[in-house]
């Protein structure tokens, strides 16, 4: 099929031939015979299979899911205006402005890529999280073992989900003080995005549904959540203490949280086994890769 009868195939071809490796933070393994993205690197990037990733490349493909479109995105590290065009080359509404968005800007992504070897994860105003770096899954356990409509912090926080059970965290500050921060930071995220709709089911099915949550809410409070100190007992190292800040990017409504420690102590020792690890261990014992696969 010709470049204009596959539109999207097309464009997702641009764009994956303009994407160097190290801005994506892959490494630069043996020579290469060009200079943007295997399929077989994009396709784990986004998280989709690579004969998927070739049946839309090639337009036999052409009507992705949103979430796919949303994955393609982040991969490719499109901007806005780009981004728009690849929704309504997949026939699918742009995401609106005045709602919750998932869009990481290409400066955003770079830093992420250089920060693969660090514990960090991109979450959404809402809390929702929307990428993270293999240390993250390592650390804290891997997302991509929950299913999608769960990766929440809030949901999470107070709706736990008994079948998709994480590692425990606990903040030195205390739970409480963390609820009612989150509660505070979700209220600003209200205010900023009062027509989004699935944010508002969100807080109304956790006011229906969780007492502490509902007291928290009726209490009006609005923040946000930046600092804490937390200890993971994980399954391998055994507990483990890091510091967790939240940043902001200016113009953005991300948050990009990370944990780090001091160089040359017993928590960065523990960091550094899960880090060459490069696997992730569930609490059924057995051994998970990251990744979803479409």
């Amino acid at each position: 099929m010709s470049d204009e009868g596959n539109r999207l195939g097309a464009a997702i071809r641009r764009w994956r031939n303009r994407l160097s490796p190290s801005d994506a933070g892959l490494p630069q393994v043996g020579k290469r015979r060009v200079s943007g993205l295997r399929r077989e690197e994009l396709a784990a990037l986004a998280g989709i299979s690579v004969d998927y990733l070739m049946r839309l490349e090639q337009g036999r493909a052409t009507r992705p899911s949103d979430q796919i479109v949303d994955a393609l995105t982040r991969a490719l590290q499109l901007d806005e205006a780009e981004r728009d065009h690849l929704y309504q080359l997949a026939h699918l509404p742009s995401p609106s402005s005045g709602q919750i968005s998932t869009h990481i800007p290409p400066s955003v992504q770079r830093l992420i890529a250089g920060l693969r070897e660090q514990p960090v994860a991109v979450f959404a105003a809402d809390w929702t999280l929307i990428t993270w770096t293999p240390l993250w899954a390592s650390l804290v356990g891997d997302p991509a073992l929950i299913p999608r409509s769960r990766r929440n912090f809030v949901l999470e926080t107070f709706l736990p989900d008994p079948e998709h059970k994480r590692w425990r965290v606990r903040s030195e500050r205390g739970q409480e003080a963390i609820e009612a921060a989150l509660v505070a930071d979700l209220r600003t995220a209200q205010g900023n995005f009062s027509d989004d709709p699935t944010l508002d089911q969100m807080i109304s099915e956790c006011r229906a549904r969780s007492r502490r949550f509902a007291q928290l809410w009726a209490e009006g409070a609005a923040g946000h959540h930046l600092h804490d100190r937390k200890t993971v007992s994980h399954p391998l190292v055994g507990d483990i203490t890091l510091d967790c800040d939240v940043l902001t990017i200016p113009g953005s409504d991300l948050k990009i949280v990370i944990y780090t420690t001091a160089a040359a102590t017993k928590a960065a020792e523990q960091l550094d086994f899960l880090r060459v690890s490069a696997v992730n261990v569930s609490f059924d014992g057995a051994w998970h890769c990251n990744g979803e696969k479409h």
